[in-house]
């Protein structure tokens, strides 16, 4: 067969995959394509050099010499498949890219690789909203393992601190499995006392406790098929985690007031910004729960190890606030972000870009404003809370006099909070509890 011949028959191979998919040479030239990568990168003649680094990344020379992972160098080493995550240069922006990468050889025995490229549409390296965004290499590591476990069922435990988008990343993994056409639920545990635990994960029936003026249909039954999201598990009180972990282990349940179990069919994502191993030292967490949950554990990164994501993750937010109108940074208003510690992580990004949002006046924010917003920050929990004006004390006072029941005692805490705070991030953070758990206070 000659090599013409040889190239057609691996057209044929290529198009038999489903995703864009090239043959490669071993000096790194893309010598036949798919139809699939034609139709979303481009076909090679209108697409300059055909290396395969300068197609995918304008390098002027292989990946390994411009710091990325290279599957093909990879693969030529050991002789078998590789697989690396990267981002791209296509028509539609920059985009994530599973890479997987199998050499093979002509009759000749010269060597050649084909690499199969896959979409990851999970997240995002352009600024958009909803996704998980960046481009670094902490950013990419994490995408990785989202990818690589994502497929399996296996129980996920995130782990970062408050504001590094484990919600998201939770969400990505959800979207990635085979679950991902079923429900996604999330159980906020911080707050739940005794009887909501039991009443919010497994449901009631109508009459099983004062008050149960209806049959009501708990969160696991609701992720049935699908994944159960439990945000903030450190907050589980020591008392109700066997509860917990007899539902992980025998996959029942039983509804409150029902005597009969009901199977339970979910995947488990589990996040917190505690150190658990620390907690389970200390008697505080369950040790066999913690292995239970704990199978595949992944680490968040925070902005501060993943600062080169910081303008991308700016014109992000600076979208979301303000969809209608586009709105930019300055370079040294960029340059004087960049300087900040940001221990709120994103959360705290996306609060001082709101403040600047409102403090504006033209659609390019310089530094003063971002000086401005920076200055409203709290300087600690400590302040705010000794800042809480005497007529505000003296209402709760008053509130209390009424007696009024906790619930009712915490609701005006909280409304108080917002009267002299309108931020609600720092109303969350003042009060003790995650930014979901204020709303679904207030929703009560």
């Amino acid at each position: 067969m000659t090599n013409a011949s040889w190239l057609e028959t691996m057209r044929n191979v290529l198009d038999s995959y489903n995703n864009p998919a090239v043959l490669v040479d071993a000096d790194y030239n893309v010598v036949a394509t798919n139809s699939n990568y034609d139709f979303r990168f481009g076909e090679l003649d209108s697409r300059g050099p055909a290396k395969c680094y300068y197609l995918s990344h304008g390098y002027q020379r292989p990946c390994d010499l411009e710091g990325e992972t290279c599957p093909m160098q990879e693969a030529r080493d050991t002789g078998k498949r590789a697989s690396v995550l990267h981002i791209h240069n296509t028509p539609q922006g920059k985009e994530h890219v599973g890479i997987e990468t199998i050499p093979i050889v002509d009759e000749e025995q010269r060597a050649y690789f084909i690499e199969v490229m896959k979409p990851i549409l999970e997240v995002s390296a352009e600024p958009i909203a909803n996704k998980m965004i960046g481009r670094s290499k902490a950013f990419n590591r994490l995408v990785d393992l989202i990818q690589r476990v994502g497929k399996t069922n296996t129980n996920v435990l995130l782990m970062g601190a408050s504001g590094t988008g484990k919600e998201l990343a939770a969400q990505a993994i959800h979207s990635v499995s085979p679950r991902a056409s079923k429900p996604f639920v999330t159980v906020e545990c911080s707050g739940l006392t005794d009887t909501l635990f039991e009443s919010e994960l497994f449901g009631h029936m109508k009459g099983a406790f004062t008050g149960a003026t209806y049959t009501r249909t708990g969160l696991v039954k609701s992720a049935h098929g699908g994944t159960l999201f439990l945000d903030e598990v450190g907050d589980v009180p020591l008392h109700l985690q066997v509860k917990l972990l007899r539902l992980i282990e025998t996959k029942t349940f039983r509804p409150v007031g029902d005597s009969k179990p009901a199977a339970a069919d979910f995947r488990l994502v589990c996040a917190t910004h505690k150190d658990l191993l620390d907690m389970v030292e200390k008697g505080e967490f369950r040790e066999d729960l913690y292995h239970r949950i704990s199978t595949f554990p992944i680490r968040l990164p925070s902005l501060a190890e993943r600062r080169e994501d910081l303008p991308l993750l700016v014109k992000s937010i600076l979208l979301r606030i303000s969809e209608n109108q586009p709105l930019s940074l300055t370079e040294t208003a960029q340059a004087l972000l960049s300087q900040q510690a940001f221990k709120g992580n994103i959360r705290e990004l996306k609060n001082i870009l709101e403040r600047a949002v409102v403090l504006r006046n033209d659609d390019q924010i310089d530094v003063e404003v971002i000086q401005q917003s920076l200055h409203l920050l709290p300087v600690n929990k400590a302040a705010h809370h000794d800042a809480l004006s005497a007529t505000s004390e003296s209402a709760l006072q008053l509130l209390a006099d009424k007696k009024l029941n906790l619930e009712q005692l915490e609701q005006a805490y909280l409304h108080t909070l917002l009267q002299t705070y309108p931020d609600k991030g720092l109303v969350a953070d003042i009060a003790g509890c995650s930014l979901r758990t204020l709303y679904r206070k207030l929703e009560q």
